[in-house]
């Protein structure tokens, strides 16, 4: 082993700032600062690299290696700008000074400039420090925690997620990280859900990532806060299948179960071990992935045996992977040193080479253009370190590739690497997903269309076809039987007017009944207009005529009773039910033009599917026919017909009691108006009380306008079909044709004495065949008697019987 041979007088003087100590914070300097030290010895060996000068790392307690060794409790700026006055007031001069976590560096580099001093940040991460303009002295071997961003959106965009959370520490580091990472999302397509932070209790912020329905989370905090959001991770359910967890990948591997005790974290290392499952990590290379020499002439695996050597004598146990904190970053410690030890190399072989005759010994707080050199040196320094190649940006970052590592079955498991200079992502598709499948980055709604029951559909639709087929028939029977007596005196058109409305009303249900599973979205305004147009139209048509007759009932008594001769015209039947379709048409015409019908979605709360693998909610959708003012017109709608319903209603009941002859059929008319009337008033309140329950809705008004389709076409016309199979021979005579009265007795008469007549002219024809025949003996008799045969004119027997022309007459007359 070479040792260089120097007296105290060619000693270069450096300053380092390790935290060890505290609870809370990053205590890295528990690894970092062993690392240094094996720097430092390496450096001081190595006969090529500051001939005649060794490098000392200062302490104020003149420990080993002649140096001050800050043992710093946590990452606090007050202290560490404490130990900096303390490192620069105390002879001798320091040519450069190192530290450790981000806040620190912060205090150090922004007061170091004052002193034309150089600092290098060996496990400085945070953002801000790439501000050459605050910063305009500072380089860290640690890359900027920025450096995790393009590959966390690498990974988001690899993995089809679009939509994240973030989970911070209200710490400076952080706070940059995420404004970073919110900048490259936005400009990425990533929408950030929620943005929760947190001081020291995570329980408040995790609790609200649940209720933002978060799934792909980013969390940036140190390693303590990181236990307490793993713990609560696991009391509100946030990990497993459904989510994903982006964490710092500088923690170390056993992270998550040490010191649960000591910092009064109530979940246990199982639960903890279950939480943290599949979690990714991202981090700055931190070792040389490629086993070969580096400037040192170890190679990585080389350092960690000797580092690990250095910790047990430190007094560590290392025993099952548990390293002390820093043990990530000790490569950068370590690196930092040689860096400086570089630096300074190439800045003592400027000053021979220009023949200033400067030298670094003599370097003091005032001396600029020293500090420029080093300055220079530094910024232009490249090698190959344990933590890969060491080599600065124009900022002082540290260059270097992005590693991704998941956690599976408790271990780390290297994922890939991402070059973000090249942009390029090595994958080695090594991840496991619970579940076997990639979690999805919200939960996904699926919009599910509440639909008719196609059986309930096809089962009133059948019912609706064969009620057209039997008012068609119907239709039928009252024109092929318009002679009939029973028919001509009931108003045939007015019944086929009614059987027309109930057609149509029968196509309604039809309609009613079609929604989102048979047309598209575009069409179902059409099919709302036609729901509008026929339901209203064929209700105004059959109860329209059944009105009407009421209507002339009750008119026709009323006359009667002063002018017993004049009579109501049956045009005036059809106008009025023309009358009421006018009012129909007009309303429903101005609706459209004014306020069309639109389809409208009524949504409801999530619902979790009955049985799926994914994490699925199902959106129920119903669609609903409505307009802008749908409360004004269903009122002016609902006005006319209410009107013309209780004015029916109250013609039928004064009407109840009367029989004519003009209308037979006045009575089941008015039981007719009186079914209509009481369904109408329920259907319309219930209907629009259960409108979101489609298949109730649909089936309540489907069934009331079929009942009352069906039992006015049973009440108006079974009486008429079954008078007609009684009497197949019966017609009309023209003589009853007219409005006079009639009775139902005086029918009976006139019937009898039809008979009596028929028989009659039966028996007069029999006498007339009887006097033929004594006729033709009689001439027979006086041709062999020779006298000749007188006709009886006055009532004279002949053969027996006595024979008056006058009967004859009279019972042809009877």
């Amino acid at each position: 082993m070479y040792v260089k041979n120097v007296n105290g007088a060619n000693q270069l003087h450096i300053g380092g700032i390790f935290p060890i100590a505290g609870k809370g914070g990053w205590q890295g300097g528990q690894a970092c600062m062993p690392a240094a030290k094996l720097a430092l010895q390496d450096v001081n060996e190595n006969p090529d690299l500051l001939p005649g000068f060794n490098l000392t790392l200062h302490s104020n307690d003149s420990e080993a290696y002649n140096s001050i060794l800050f043992r710093q409790p946590k990452c606090e700026p007050g202290l560490g700008a404490s130990v900096m006055y303390n490192l620069l007031y105390n002879s001798p001069q320091k040519l450069m000074l190192l530290a450790g976590c981000s806040t620190v560096c912060t205090t150090v580099a922004e007061a170091a400039k004052m002193w034309n001093l150089v600092v290098l940040c060996y496990g400085a991460s945070s953002p801000a420090l790439s501000d050459r303009s605050r910063f305009p002295t500072l380089f860290r071997t640690h890359p900027s925690a920025t450096v995790h961003n393009p590959t966390r959106i690498k990974l988001m965009q690899k993995f089809g997620w679009s939509r994240v959370a973030i989970l911070q520490q209200a710490e400076e580091v952080f706070i940059s990280t995420v404004e970073d990472l919110e900048t490259r999302c936005k400009d990425a397509g990533i929408e950030i859900v929620t943005r929760q932070s947190f001081l020291s209790d995570p329980t408040d912020a995790v609790r609200n990532l649940r209720r933002q329905d978060a799934r792909i989370i980013v969390g940036l905090f140190y390693v303590v806060a990181a236990r307490r959001v793993l713990c609560e991770m696991y009391k509100q359910q946030l990990y497993g299948r459904a989510y994903v967890w982006f964490f710092i990948g500088w923690y170390e591997d056993n992270w998550y179960e040490v010191n649960l005790k000591n910092e009064n974290i109530s979940c246990t290392k199982e639960q903890m071990k279950i939480a943290a499952e599949g979690h990714l990590t991202t981090e700055a290379l931190m070792w040389n992935q490629n086993n070969q020499k580096t400037i040192s002439g170890m190679s990585s695996e080389d350092f960690r045996k000797r580092l690990n050597a250095a910790l047990i004598a430190e007094g560590y146990d290392i025993s099952h992977n548990r390293y002390p904190e820093g043990y990530q970053e000790a490569p950068l410690a370590y690196d930092a040193v040689w860096s400086v030890a570089l630096a300074f190399n190439k800045t003592m072989q400027r000053f021979t080479e220009q023949n200033s005759g400067k030298n670094l010994k003599d370097f003091t707080y005032t001396d600029k253009e020293t500090a420029n050199a080093i300055y220079a040196a530094m910024n232009s320094t490249q090698f190959l370190g344990v933590s890969g190649v060491v080599a600065f940006s124009s900022q002082g970052d540290r260059i270097a590739l992005t590693q991704i590592e998941q956690m599976i079955d408790g271990q780390y498991y290297k994922l890939g690497y991402y070059d973000t200079q090249a942009d390029n992502l090595t994958w080695f598709n090594k991840e496991k997903w619970d579940g076997e499948k990639v979690p999805q980055d919200r939960t996904i709604v699926r919009r599910v269309l509440r639909t008719v029951s196609l059986p309930l559909f096809i089962c009133m639709s059948t019912i609706s076809c064969f009620g057209i087929v039997v008012a068609i028939a119907l239709i039928i029977f009252n024109i092929w039987h318009r002679h009939r007596r029973v028919i001509q005196t009931s108003h045939p058109v007015c019944n086929t007017i009614m059987l027309f409305g109930v057609i149509i009303c029968l196509v309604s249900v039809i309609l009613l009944g079609i929604d989102g599973q048979f047309i598209t979205a575009e069409n179902y305004p059409k099919v709302c207009q036609a729901r509008a147009w026929i339901l209203s139209t064929g209700f105004t048509l059959a109860y329209g005529a059944m009105f009407s007759k009421v209507w002339r009932v009750h008119r026709f008594t009323t006359k009667t009773k002063t002018d017993p001769k004049k009579k109501v015209e049956p045009w005036k039947l059809y106008t009025m039910v023309s009358g009421l379709l006018t009012v129909d048409l007009i309303i429903l015409l101005t609706w459209q033009m004014q306020d069309p019908l639109q389809r409208r979605l009524e949504t409801f709360p999530l619902e979790d599917p009955i049985s799926s693998n994914d994490d699925v909610k199902i959106r129920p959708e119903l669609e609903h026919c409505e307009s802008h003012n749908n409360s004004v017109w269903l009122g002016v709608i609902y006005g006319f017909k209410g009107l013309i319903l209780v004015f029916g209603l109250f013609l039928a009941y004064e009407t109840r009691s009367l029989k004519v002859k003009q209308i037979n059929d006045s009575r089941y008319v008015g039981m007719s108006i009186y079914n209509v009337v009481v369904l109408c008033l329920i259907t319309a309140p219930v209907a629009m009380v259960i409108a979101s329950q489609q298949d109730a809705s649909f089936a309540f008004v489907a069934l009331a306008v079929i009942f009352c389709c069906f039992l006015s076409m049973l009440l108006i016309f079974v009486p008429k079909v079954i008078e007609v199979l009684r009497h197949p021979k019966d017609k009309a005579e023209s003589k009853f044709s007219n409005d006079t009265g009639i009775s139902k007795e005086d029918e009976e008469r006139y019937q009898k004495l039809i008979s009596e007549n028929d028989d009659l002219q039966k028996l007069i024809a029999q006498k007339e065949d009887k006097i033929r025949l004594l006729k033709q003996r009689l001439t027979e008799r006086e041709s062999k008697n020779g006298q000749p045969f007188n006709e009886p004119v006055n009532g004279n027997t002949v053969g027996g019987v006595q024979f008056n022309r006058s009967t004859s007459t009279t019972l042809a007359q009877k």
